[in-house]
């Protein structure tokens, strides 16, 4: 089995570089033991970028990024740029690239592995099994919609504001991917937004009951406002399978949703685009965790969120699904081995950014024989 797809690596800023090196010995392991090959092509995006180009994204890179099947990325920013001007700061970079490939889906899975139900600071009870999946719209909203600015008054004071704006068809498209989702899990949406509050909530509820109403045939959809929603993300987690929300909204649930599951260094997210006449999507596949530049260069780092978004690429990507589940099998026998990283505490072993790595490889070494 072989493949000539290319794939765009941008480690990034702080621990991104050291979790991205680790991850890449998939492919090589992917190439030596199922004949299954990618090219690869890697560029600086974000701090690191701007330290050597001046920007944090150049438009080479931006350019080779829109040629290849799929990115995989790292992390960006960190304490150094803190002072830049909002245009130059790293994370714009990175919202460029889910701009311009037009990544406005953005999957954001939290599983409990069973090694790690106690990681969880909920009880055991509520999160063992536990397996969402947290749908963002990425490209639309809060994040990018105009008017937005600071200006000063007449009186010398300042205004702040941004505007929180959805179309029908940035609706209707976001839904569907929604819908796709739950028809492959177990057949249930949440769609979640503040229409009692926002006029842009009560369009998203319209868009969604009407899309749902026409093309959602055996899916059971149920509406939540968002400050519900997280609450009862912490009270009862596995009353949910798919939820889909806007891109404010799905910041803030996603990264709560994170929280059920022990540690940011377990968690994956792929961003898809719409596909092509070929039915092939652009798609970006990062961790959670961000640059954590607190331990950078400790060799301390969880790998694991970034090799789970390398699954989710061999299989929302490039269709390889018995690869990404022999990946996530080594992982959980990994961590049935008792090794943590630092930020997943507890276990019967303290390891290392590359010895994790290495109970991962030589699980799939032993399933390979």
């Amino acid at each position: 089995m072989t493949s000539n797809r290319k794939i765009m690596v941008m480690p990034g800023d702080g621990i991104g570089p050291e979790v991205m090196k680790e991850t890449l010995r998939l492919i090589d392991w992917l190439a030596k033991y199922k004949k299954l090959n990618f090219n690869t092509i890697e560029k600086d995006v974000g701090g690191k970028s701007f330290d050597l180009h001046g920007t944090p994204l150049t438009d080479e890179a931006l350019s080779d990024a829109l040629e290849c099947d799929a990115v995989l990325f790292g992390a960006v920013g960190g304490p150094k740029y803190d002072d830049l001007p909002f245009e130059q700061k790293p994370e714009r970079g990175l919202l460029t690239l889910r701009k311009e490939l037009d990544l406005f889906a953005n999957l954001r899975p939290a599983i409990v592995f069973p090694p790690l139900v106690e990681a969880s600071t909920l009880k055991p009870e509520i999160v063992r099994g536990l397996d969402i999946m947290i749908l963002r719209e990425l490209t639309g909203g809060v994040y990018f919609a105009e008017p937005r600015g600071i200006d000063v008054l007449p009186d010398g004071t300042k205004k702040g504001y941004d505007t929180n704006l959805y179309t029908t068809l940035e609706i209707e498209r976001i839904g569907r991917v929604a819908f796709d989702l739950a028809r492959k899990r177990n057949g249930k949406l949440t769609s979640v937004e503040k229409a009692n509050v926002m006029f842009s909530g009560v369009l998203w509820r319209e868009v969604i009951t009407d899309l749902h109403k026409n093309e959602g045939a055996g899916i059971e959809l149920q509406h939540m406002f968002a400050d519900n929603c997280a609450m009862q993300l912490v009270r009862a987690p596995k009353q949910f399978d798919v939820i889909v929300c806007d891109n404010l909204f799905g910041d803030m649930l996603s990264d709560c949703a994170a929280m059920l599951t022990g540690s940011l260094g377990m968690l994956p997210s792929a961003s898809l685009g719409s596909p092509n006449k070929d039915g092939i999507r652009k798609a970006m596949y990062e961790p959670v965790h961000g640059s954590a530049p607190d331990i950078t260069g400790k060799g301390v780092a969880n790998p694991l969120a970034q090799v789970l978004s390398f699954t989710m690429m061999l299989r929302y990507s490039f269709g390889h699904s018995d690869e990404a589940d022999l990946i996530e099998l080594a992982v959980s026998d990994a961590l049935s081995s008792g090794a943590r990283t630092p930020d997943l505490g507890g276990g019967s072993k303290s390891v290392s950014t590359a010895q994790m790595m290495d109970l991962v490889i030589n699980s799939m070494d032993q399933k390979a024989r």
